[in-house]
C-alpha cells in the first residue's frame, strides 16, 4: 500500500509539520497514511501518485452525484459571478427549504446550518427549548458529530467498560469532553425494544429526545429493524419525548429519505451532505409546531455562514438531480453488489457479508458463517479486524478506494462494468485471503 502510494505518504510526514496528522479530517487515514488527491471527475478521484481510483467513498456518502457534475458546477458558477458572502438572505435558500420540504414528509420548516454536526446540536438545542427538559438519548455506535453534547458513545470498545449489553454505559468519545455533559446522556442498544422501553420510562421526565439514525454509519453500520423503529416512535409519543431522525447519510435512500422507507415519521429531521452538492452544509427540519420555538425567539441559533449561497444553490442542483430514476438506479446498484457477494460467499463458505439497505453498504469479514451485525457491539465480537484492514488496503492497490472503516459509497455516474470490475476484484482478494492466503 504504501509503495503504491509513497508520495501520499511523503505528503503525509511532511503536512504533520502544520496540522496535527497532517490532515484536519482524522477519518482521511487509511490504515498506514492518507491518500491525497489531486482532482475528482464523475465516479473517480485521481491521487498525488499517479493513480485513478473509483470513488467507493464519496466524502463519506457526500457527492452522490460523483465529482463535478454539470448541473452542480453551473449552480456554483452562477452564483460566484454575482457574489458568494453577504449578510443578507438569497433565493437558493429559501429554493433549497421548499425543495426539501416537498420531498420529506415530516418536514414542514427547516433552518440550515454549515455541517450536519452543527445541525445535530441544533436539533437537540431546539428539542431542549420546546421540552424544557435537558437530558438527550442516544444510541450505543450512533454518531452525530463531534460536539461535547452528542459525541458519546459513537465509538466505545471493551477496554473501556462499556456496562452490560441491555444497559451500556455513556462514554465520552474524546478527552476534553466534561463529565457532566457525558452524564446528561442516556445511551440505548440497537434493536433490543425491551432494553430501550425500561431505560426510556425510567428517564422520561428528564429527556427531551432521542435522536438515532436507522442505518447507522460512522459508528459502523447497524439497520435498524422496522418494528424496532415503530415501537420507539411509539414509545417517544407515549413519554412526551421528542424523536430526531438523523438523515445526513440515509437521505440517499429514497426521496423522502430512509424514514419514508420506513413508514415513521419524526418530530425533527437533520441533513447534510448531499444537500449541499458538494459543499459544506447542515440542515434541520420539522414541524411548524415546535420550530415555533425560534420564530418566537425562545430558541437563539444563528451563524455566520448560515444559509450559504453557495452551498444552497449547490444543493439544490444535486436534489433536483436526484430524481426517481436515480434513486432506483443506486438502489439497484447496490442490491447487486449485495446479492453477487453474498451468494458467492455463501456458495464457498467464507464468512464475508454485505449489508445495509441502500447505496450506502458495509462488508464484514466474520469470525463465524452465518453471523449477522444487528448491534454496534456486534463489531467487536464477530468481525475480523485483521481481515478487515487487509481487504481496505488490497482494494485500494487495485483501483477501487472505499471508506476504510467497512463500507462503500456508490454514486449515479458508476456504469455496469465498474459495478462488476468491484464485485470480481473483491472476490479475487477474498479469495487469495481465504483459499490461497500464501500467494
Amino acid at each position: 500500500f504504501s509503495e503504491c502510494f509513497s508520495l501520499s505518504k511523503e505528503a503525509t510526514k511532511e503536512k504533520n509539520d502544520f496540522i496535527p496528522g497532517g490532515f484536519s479530517r482524522r477519518t482521511f487515514n487509511y490504515g498506514p497514511h492518507a491518500i491525497f488527491v489531486t482532482h475528482g471527475e464523475a465516479q473517480y478521484i485521481h491521487t498525488i501518485d499517479g493513480k485513478r481510483l473509483l470513488d467507493l467513498n464519496n466524502n463519506y456518502s457526500t457527492n452522490v452525484l460523483g465529482h463535478n457534475h454539470p448541473s452542480v458546477l453551473k449552480a456554483i458558477n452562477e452564483v460566484l459571478i454575482n457574489g458568494f458572502s453577504f449578510g443578507n438572505p438569497t433565493k437558493h435558500e429559501a429554493a433549497l427549504a421548499e425543495k426539501l420540504c416537498e420531498r420529506i414528509e415530516s418536514v414542514e420548516k427547516i433552518k440550515f446550518f454549515c455541517s450536519a454536526s452543527e445541525a445535530c446540536l441544533a436539533a437537540v438545542r431546539i428539542a431542549r427549548g420546546y421540552t424544557g427538559k435537558s437530558k438527550i438519548a442516544k444510541f450505543e455506535g450512533g454518531y452525530h458529530g463531534f460536539s461535547d453534547d452528542l459525541a458519546i458513545s459513537a465509538k466505545p470498545t471493551l477496554k473501556r467498560f462499556p456496562g452490560p449489553a441491555f444497559r451500556p454505559h455513556s462514554l465520552p468519545d474524546s478527552a476534553g469532553i466534561p463529565d457532566y455533559k457525558t452524564a446528561n446522556v442516556i445511551t440505548l442498544v440497537q434493536n433490543n425494544i425491551d432494553a430501550c422501553a425500561q431505560i426510556l420510562r425510567e428517564n422520561a421526565a428528564e429527556l427531551s429526545c432521542v435522536i438515532m439514525e436507522l442505518q447507522s454509519g460512522g459508528g459502523g453500520l447497524v439497520e435498524l429493524e422496522k418494528s424496532f423503529v415503530a415501537s420507539i416512535r411509539d414509545l417517544t409519543r407515549e413519554l412526551g419525548i421528542l424523536l430526531i431522525i438523523d438523515e445526513t447519510i440515509t437521505l440517499r435512500a429514497a426521496p423522502g429519505g430512509m424514514q419514508s422507507v420506513y413508514g415513521v415519521s419524526p418530530d425533527m429531521t437533520v441533513l447534510g451532505k448531499m444537500i449541499g452538492g458538494g459543499m459544506p452544509i447542515g440542515a434541520v427540519g420539522g414541524t411548524k409546531e415546535i420550530f415555533s420555538v425560534m420564530e418566537d425567539e425562545q430558541v437563539l441559533i444563528s451563524g455566520t455562514h448560515h444559509g450559504h449561497p453557495l452551498a444552497c444553490a449547490a444543493g439544490l442542483a444535486c436534489v433536483e438531480a436526484m430524481d426517481v430514476q436515480a434513486y432506483h438506479r443506486l438502489n439497484s446498484m447496490a442490491i447487486r453488489v449485495k446479492t453477487e457477494l453474498n451468494d458467492w460467499a455463501s456458495e464457498c463458505g467464507i464468512p464475508f457479508i454485505v449489508f445495509g439497505s441502500c447505496s450506502i453498504l458495509a462488508y464484514a469479514f466474520t469470525k463465524e458463517l452465518g453471523q449477522k451485525i444487528t448491534t454496534h457491539r456486534d463489531y467487536w465480537y464477530k468481525v475480523d479486524e485483521e481481515k478487515m484492514g487487509i481487504f481496505a488496503l488490497e482494494l485500494a492497490t487495485k483501483g477501487f478506494y472505499p471508506v476504510v472503516r467497512g463500507q462503500i459509497g456508490l454514486t449515479l455516474p458508476m456504469t455496469d462494468e465498474d459495478i462488476g470490475q468491484f464485485i470480481t476484484t473483491s472476490k479475487s482478494i477474498i479469495n487469495d485471503m481465504y483459499i490461497n492466503p500464501l500467494r
